[in-house]
């Protein structure tokens, strides 16, 4: 007999933390871009669970991927090496450029702790200071809440972590006016996902890394979100490598879409920053462990033969068109499959969350992202019939026929 409840069947006596409050759904199944919930009903997933199984739900390949691994080898401790986590962080160095190493872990946040403490053991004593934007989002441990420039989430976690700045988000005259010799390094989202989908300026980024070249200063970017194709290149920095100038940062963090939902994270960082961590500096019980990097080889290795990038490009250009022909639409941004649409929630008469609560109602994952915009993260596989059928489902809800 199966007991498991979501929330609003019995909110007392539900066992789990309220820190995402009372779930609306229960999903029990997903293939590729569906989801079904313990009902039978289906949706459309355009949300990936927050950008994260970019290759659909159920892949095989990564599935096969994980059962042939927890039958062969699960855990040594990083003491050791295995095959698939030396292969990914390999090709994680090819997808950056190469010349750099990689440090695995289990999550965004601990790709972003890890990076911090890198830049404070580069940095050195009194050289520690990390400037970051308003908007952004680096996760919800002491440190990355701090490192996060949205003020309302630190106040009930006083006090936190000294050692944080932080600026206006595609301001360099404010970036440049903060620094001081305790600053360490620079950490950027060339796309703040969660602070409302907001692109970063090719020039902006430009002079940042003149500037941290200057100051003898890390150039972080947070590419927990935008990694592994979803803005239309492998990482969301090579959009202003070539076109803008050597917009080359010394450190990458990312996590999501890595192991398409197995979790797992990953530093990157040049070989010579990567030297500033020295045995016992830094370490993870779980980081890298052989289900996960099995995992995260399967789901490269099909981004590879899709020429995932590709994919994120030509569907975000289908998907941004068709948003704008929704009712209520006003405006779209983003990168790639990383999209926000801007609402006319006055004439709607709902929020931007409202309007995700909505769209469930109805068949569709999004989540709001703002008051008065919607996020929406598909996967990069998405096809033009399930774009299609999303766009009827969202126009239901805005207003349309």
């Amino acid at each position: 007999m199966n007991n498991s409840t979501v929330a609003a069947d019995n909110p007392d006596s539900y066992p789990l933390m309220p820190t995402y409050g009372q779930p609306p759904v229960q999903f029990v199944r997903g293939s590729g871009t569906e989801l079904f919930d313990r009902d039978g009903n289906r949706y459309l997933d355009f949300l990936c669970g927050l950008a994260v199984t970019s290759l659909g739900h159920a892949h095989p390949a990564v599935a096969e991927a994980i059962h042939e691994q927890a039958r062969t080898l699960l855990h040594v401790s990083n003491l050791y090496e295995t095959v698939p986590g030396l292969e990914v962080a390999e090709t994680i160095d090819r997808l950056q450029g190469g010349g750099g190493q990689v440090f695995f872990c289990n999550s965004g946040a601990e790709s972003l702790e890890g990076a911090i403490k890198l830049a404070r053991r580069n940095g050195g004593h009194g050289k520690h200071v990390v400037v970051s934007a308003l908007k952004s989002f680096h996760g919800r441990t002491l440190a990355t809440l701090h490192a996060t420039g949205q003020v309302e989430k630190h106040e009930t976690f006083q006090p936190l972590p000294e050692g944080f700045r932080h600026v206006p988000y595609n301001d360099f005259e404010a970036l440049e006016a903060s620094i001081d010799p305790s600053c360490a390094a620079v950490l950027l989202e060339v796309v703040q996902g969660e602070g409302g989908v907001n692109v970063g300026d090719g020039e902006y980024f430009k002079k940042v890394r003149e500037l941290c070249d200057e100051r003898q200063m890390l150039l972080m970017f947070d590419e927990v979100q935008t990694g592994f194709a979803r803005t239309g290149e492998w990482f969301a920095w090579q959009h202003h490598f070539e076109s803008e100038g050597a917009v080359r940062p010394d450190v990458v963090t990312m996590a999501k879409a890595l192991g398409n939902g197995f979790p797992i994270g990953a530093i990157w960082a040049k070989r010579e920053v990567a030297a500033a961590f020295q045995p016992g500096d830094h370490a993870t019980t779980y980081g890298g462990q052989p289900l996960a990097t099995s995992a995260a080889r399967a789901v490269l290795r099909v981004m590879e033969s899709l020429d995932a990038p590709s994919l994120a490009r030509a569907a975000g250009e289908e998907l941004m068109g068709k948003l704008l022909a929704v009712p209520n639409v006003l405006d779209t941004r983003g990168l790639g499959l990383l999209i926000a649409a801007e609402i006319d929630t006055e004439t709607v008469g709902m929020t931007g969350p409202e309007i995700a609560l909505a769209c469930l109602e109805v068949g569709l994952v999004v989540n709001g992202i703002s008051p008065t915009a919607i996020r929406l993260a598909p996967p990069l596989t998405v096809s033009s019939e399930e774009i299609d059928e999303a766009m009827t489902k969202l126009s239901s809800v805005l207003g349309g026929n």
